[in-house]
């Protein structure tokens, strides 16, 4: 199954694009003897509309183009369900398991993600009730990520 994030806004150089990667590729070595490939991380400029609405419209409409028809979209947001590392690695292992092609992670912009979006998601995570940065969001999602891939190998990366 192919993984991808989908984020608003760049990570410049710095020890937050250095943890993101050092979680990239942590999950790409072992997830590939899972079955996943990536995660490739697509990343949108923000929107420099004066308004959010029009922001959140021209953000969602760059992401929705990335977003191939049968992939299970997953959504970063504050109002999300929140999950323990466990069941995102099930969620994530079932739809490994069901062959689902891609899993799609998508992180908004500053104004959010727009309603449609938010619609369309199989699921919606939460990584607490706090506002989060996206450069943190993006590599909390990608320890995430390699957590899960170590929770469906055996691997004693996750003590619970």
């Amino acid at each position: 199954m192919r993984v991808v994030v989908i984020a608003i806004g760049r990570l410049k150089q710095g020890p937050e694009r250095e943890l993101a990667e050092r979680y990239r590729e942590r999950f790409d070595d072992l997830g590939r003897k899972l079955g996943f490939r990536g995660p490739e991380i697509h990343e949108i400029g923000e929107s420099r509309a004066r308004d959010a609405p029009t922001r959140i419209a021209e953000e969602a409409a760059a992401i929705a183009a990335l977003i191939p028809d049968k992939a299970v979209l997953v959504t970063l947001d504050e109002r999300g369900d929140s999950l323990d590392s466990a069941g995102f690695a099930r969620k994530l292992g079932g739809w490994r398991d069901q062959s689902t092609a891609q899993a799609i992670f998508v992180i908004g912009g500053a104004d959010g993600l727009s309603p449609e979006l938010r619609r369309k998601a199989k699921l919606s995570v939460s990584f607490g009730a706090a506002t989060w940065p996206h450069q943190m969001v993006r590599v909390m999602l990608l320890e995430q990520l390699y957590r899960a891939a170590t929770i469906l190998s055996g691997h004693p990366y996750h003590r619970a």
